[in-house]
C-alpha cells in the first residue's frame, strides 16, 4: 500500500511539472557569474525569476544559471544578443569598451553605496544619456555595488607610495587606470577567478567591496584592508534580448515591463548594501588589520591621483566624440538628490 501511494504521489508530482513546463509560453534563461550561495544570486537574479514566474501566473518560466554556466563574465552581455541567454546580470566593463559612458559612474567621488550609486545609474539610463550603449538589448534595470576598497594578502595600504610594486587584481579598464595612478600594477580579471590568483601567487591583492570579499572569500586570503570612501564603484545591469521580449504579447511585455526600472534596481543596491556589512563583519571578525583613509577620495595624498585618472578619462572620451563630461556632471548631480 505504501509502495502504491509513493508511487502515485510520484506520479502526480511529475505530472504536475511537465504540466507546469508545458504552460509556460516562453521560458527564459538568465545566466550570471555568481556563485549559487551568493546573495545577489539568491536575492536579485533568483528572486526576479520568482516573481516574473509568479506575475504572469506561470506563462513565462525562468532557468536560472549561475557561476557563468552559460557564458564566461566577458562573453555575459553577448551571450543575450546571440540568444544564448535571453537575459543576463552582468558587469558592462567586463566588456571593455563598450559601455564608456556607462563607467563614467565608476570614477572617484561619484558614489558612497549601493543604493545612491544605482540611483544615478538608472536615472542615467533613464533619462537617455547612456541608452544609447544599449540599442542591441532591452535592459531591465541597472545598478551598482558598494564602494570598491583595496584587500592585499601582506603589505597594509596606507597611501600611494605603498601601492609600489604590487600586482592587484582590477575588474575594469577605468579602475586599472585609477590603481596604475596610484603606483600598482593593475591585473585584469572577473572576481570569480579572484581566489584561485591570489592563491597562487599571480596576484598582490584585489580591488572590490566589501560584498566581493564575502561572495568569493577572499576574506580567506587578504587579511589586510585600506578603505578609500570613494574610491570607485562598478555599475551592473540585467538585459533581456529583443526579439524575445518583442515576441511576447502585450500581457507578458507588461509583466517585464512591471519587473524592470528603478525598483528592481534598488533591490539590488539592497542587496549589496547588505552584503557589504556582513563582509566587513567577517573580516573584524577573523580579526584583519583594517585601515580607513582619512576624507576617503578627498584625502590631499589621494586625491590629486584620483582626480587625474577621472580627468583622462573624461578627455579621452570627448576626444572621440562622446559627451562624458556632460554625464559627469548629471551623475554629481545626481549624487546629490540620490541619498
Amino acid at each position: 500500500m505504501k509502495k502504491l501511494i509513493l508511487g502515485s504521489v510520484l506520479a502526480l508530482t511529475a505530472g504536475a511539472m511537465v504540466q507546469t513546463a508545458q504552460a509556460a509560453d516562453f521560458t527564459l534563461r538568465l545566466a550570471h557569474f555568481f556563485p549559487p550561495v551568493a546573495a545577489i544570486h539568491k536575492n536579485v537574479a533568483q528572486a526576479w525569476a520568482d516573481k516574473v514566474v509568479a506575475d504572469s501566473n506561470g506563462r513565462i518560466a525562468v532557468e536560472v544559471y549561475p557561476s557563468s554556466t552559460l557564458a564566461k563574465p566577458p562573453a555575459l552581455y553577448d551571450a543575450v544578443t546571440n540568444r544564448i541567454a535571453d537575459v543576463s546580470l552582468t558587469v558592462q566593463g567586463y566588456t571593455a569598451n563598450r559601455f564608456p559612458l556607462t563607467q563614467v559612474v565608476e570614477l572617484p567621488g561619484i558614489t558612497k553605496s549601493a543604493a545612491q550609486g544605482s540611483c544615478i545609474i538608472q536615472h542615467l539610463y533613464d533619462e537617455k544619456l547612456i541608452s544609447e550603449e544599449y540599442s542591441d538589448t532591452k535592459p531591465l534595470f541597472l545598478f551598482t555595488h558598494g564602494p570598491g576598497h583595496i584587500h592585499t594578502t601582506e603589505k597594509l595600504i596606507k597611501e600611494p607610495a605603498d601601492f609600489e610594486g604590487l600586482r592587484i587584481r582590477r575588474p575594469t579598464a577605468v579602475v586599472a587606470k585609477l590603481l596604475e595612478g596610484l603606483g600598482a600594477q593593475p591585473v585584469g580579471m572577473p572576481a570569480p577567478q579572484a581566489f584561485q590568483s591570489v592563491q597562487r601567487g599571480v596576484i598582490d591583492g584585489v580591488a572590490l567591496p566589501w560584498e566581493g570579499q564575502l561572495t568569493f572569500r577572499m576574506n580567506e586570503l587578504t587579511p589586510k584592508h585600506t578603505e578609500v570612501g570613494g574610491l570607485y564603484t562598478l555599475s551592473f545591469l540585467v538585459t533581456m534580448n529583443k526579439d524575445v521580449y518583442n515576441s511576447m504579447p502585450a500581457d507578458l511585455q507588461k509583466v517585464i515591463d512591471d519587473n524592470s526600472g528603478e525598483t528592481w534596481s534598488q533591490i539590488a543596491a539592497g542587496v549589496f548594501d547588505a552584503a557589504d556589512v556582513r563582509g566587513r563583519e567577517q573580516a573584524v571578525s577573523l580579526g584583519h588589520e583594517i585601515y580607513t583613509v582619512e576624507g576617503g577620495s578627498e584625502n590631499p595624498a589621494w586625491k590629486p591621483v584620483l582626480d587625474k585618472a577621472s580627468e583622462d578619462y573624461l578627455a579621452e572620451l570627448e576626444a572621440k566624440g562622446l559627451p562624458a563630461r556632460a554625464v559627469y556632471a548629471r551623475a554629481k548631480e545626481l549624487a546629490a538628490s540620490c541619498q
